[in-house]
């Protein structure tokens, strides 16, 4: 099994219609600057928290900035036995581009 990759629009549709865990790896700074709304931040420090809150049939997003860095962190999410998990491509800069009127400070 591996993650799978999500666009931006498929990101905004399933969180519409599911209740779905987005999960922003960026720095603190850049979380606090704009996020998308709902996400929660994930760091090595709260892995291992985030890790035991979550079910394994939950369907999880990993962002990042440009959707490389999420992809390492999706691979490993799917490695600790996640189920549904997926990497935004394009990261927060294509949904800021894309919805910027959907951007929570």
């Amino acid at each position: 099994m591996s993650f799978k990759h999500i666009s931006v629009e498929q990101t905004q549709e399933l969180m519409s219609r599911e209740e779905v865990v987005v999960a922003d790896i960026r720095d603190p700074n850049s979380f606090s600057a704009g996020h998308i709304p709902g996400s929660e931040h994930l760091s090595n420090e709260n892995l291992a928290r985030f890790m035991q809150e979550k079910e394994f049939e939950q369907p999880i997003i990993i962002v990042c900035y440009h959707g490389i860095s999420s992809q390492n962190a999706a691979n490993y999410l799917v490695e600790q036995g996640f189920e549904e998990v997926y990497s935004m491509d394009g990261g927060f800069t294509q949904w800021e581009q894309a919805l910027p009127n959907h951007i929570e400070k």
